[in-house]
């Protein structure tokens, strides 16, 4: 049968027991949560995040103070897991700090732990369950993701999350591989089909992205419980069809479950505060920044090489936080005249900032069709900086810095969640999670991890 590598993927999200897997793994998998809540706790402090979070708790009335609620991320109230998922991964990519994978699925972290915490919360289940269901939703999100030929105008920001929350509320709620494969079906039916606009524009709906997949992922394993039916091959038929132009269903399952070579340890961390594709030209750019004293009265010109779908990035007037974090000329201006690239370097008061904007000008991108972030033999981006004394300095990036092939030590993946969360959740509860997710494994009930993601009394 075609269909057999469904098969496949819902008989290894059955059986996946965090006991067969690498430490290596397991310790990938405990920085990829603990990295996630950082991006939820901090997204939530936006106001259209506290709104939100406010708007839940009145539509889902009966979920306020139950026990069997899962909590609002940054708040503590508490709701239904389908609106937690929601609003919790909404909030955790406002900020454009959530990792992903360049191996495909494009950021499967907040498209899966956001819905697979709530429903474990709701669920009363371990930390160890909790990992193994995002681990192997982690997986299969990646996995769809890489298997797919993308139109060059869709943004896949939650189109593969769906069926990765479904694989992970199914093994959470104990499916066997074929209610799993039809929950996996069904949630690839119900995917979010969005474009590129928002995120160009600035619009923050497209923050909504992984918090209505996560919301139909939980639902899709609840309409399977409920008996509804699914198409035979989900992926297929959407992928090849509609939001991609080609799906490789072998791709999806081959090397499937190797030792040392989950999808989730193969992942990158965001150290800069904007999309994936400004990573490389900015570690370019710190790279000649630390041998050179350069000023931004001092640069004639910069030109950017890049994949080309970073030629949609181009736009050296960005008007508002999203959209200068998906403008390369923004990013690059910003970090040579600001010398960082966290969060605050996106707030209104720099994307207003006349030197910065005077300096995007002179920021020129231009694609090299050679060039593929899911490649990692050839460079992902080439900076060539023309100083005015005549002098002309390049390097090129392979590997950004936080990617599995250029990691982030521990300390700085440590020092980002404490930068992030700290103005939340105080010092000491910050460490508390620090310390909480570094044992989340042993964890009798992942309450006892939920009830430090808000600020103390």
């Amino acid at each position: 049968m075609a269909t057999d590598y469904l098969d496949e993927l819902a008989s290894f999200v059955t059986s996946t027991r965090l006991e067969d897997l690498d430490e290596s793994t397991v310790g990938a998998a405990k920085n990829v949560v603990l990295d996630t809540i950082g991006a939820m706790l901090a997204g939530s402090r936006l106001p259209e995040n506290a709104n939100f979070a406010r708007l839940a708790c009145t539509l889902d009335r009966g979920g306020e103070g139950s026990d069997g609620g899962a909590t609002l991320i940054g708040h503590g109230r508490k709701v239904q897991p389908l609106f937690a998922a929601m609003v919790n991964a909404t909030a955790g990519v406002a900020l454009e700090m959530d990792e992903g994978s360049r191996l495909g699925g494009g950021h499967p972290s907040i498209h899966v732990t956001p819905g697979a915490l709530a429903v474990a919360e709701e669920q009363g289940r371990d930390g160890k369950a909790l990992l193994e269901s995002i681990i192997v939703g982690y997986e299969v999100t990646s996995r769809i993701g890489g298997a797919t030929q993308s139109r060059a105008d869709i943004h896949s920001h939650g189109t593969w999350g769906t069926i990765g929350t479904a694989a992970a509320t199914a093994r959470l709620l104990g499916f066997d591989p074929g209610e799993t494969r039809t929950a996996m079906n069904m949630a690839t039916s119900m995917s979010p089909a969005n474009t590129w606009t928002p995120c160009l524009e600035g619009a923050t709906v497209r923050n909504l992205y992984p918090g209505r997949s996560g919301f139909q992922g939980i639902l899709a394993a609840h309409l399977t419980k409920c008996g509804f039916t699914a198409v035979a091959d989900g992926p297929s038929d959407l992928y090849a069809n509609i939001l991609g132009q080609g799906f490789d269903r072998e791709a999806v399952v081959d090397g499937l479950g190797q030792r040392g070579s989950y999808r989730i340890q193969e992942n990158y961390f965001k150290l800069h505060a904007c999309c994936l594709y400004n990573h490389p030209a900015l570690d370019a750019v710190q790279y000649l920044l630390r041998g050179e004293k350069i000023a931004a009265s001092g640069i004639d010109s910069i030109r950017i090489e890049a994949p080309p779908i970073a030629l949609i990035m181009a736009d050296p007037e960005p008007e508002n936080m999203l959209s200068a974090k998906f403008s390369i000329p923004y990013a690059v201006a910003a970090n040579i005249v600001r010398g960082t690239t966290d969060i605050t370097s996106f707030y209104a008061e720099p994307v207003s900032d006349p030197e910065i904007k005077a300096l995007a000008q002179r920021v020129e991108v231009v694609a090299d069709p050679e060039m593929n972030l899911r490649r990692y033999d050839y460079p992902a981006s080439r900076v060539t900086i023309s100083l005015k004394d005549g002098r002309v300095l390049q390097h090129s990036v392979t590997a950004h810095h936080g990617d599995s092939r250029n990691p982030a030590s521990q300390d700085e993946l440590v020092g980002k969640f404490r930068f992030l969360t700290s103005e939340v959740l105080g010092e000491a509860r910050t460490q508390q999670v620090i310390d909480t997710v570094s044992r989340l494994d042993s964890l009798d009930g992942v309450g006892e991890l939920t009830g430090l993601l808000a600020p103390p009394l």
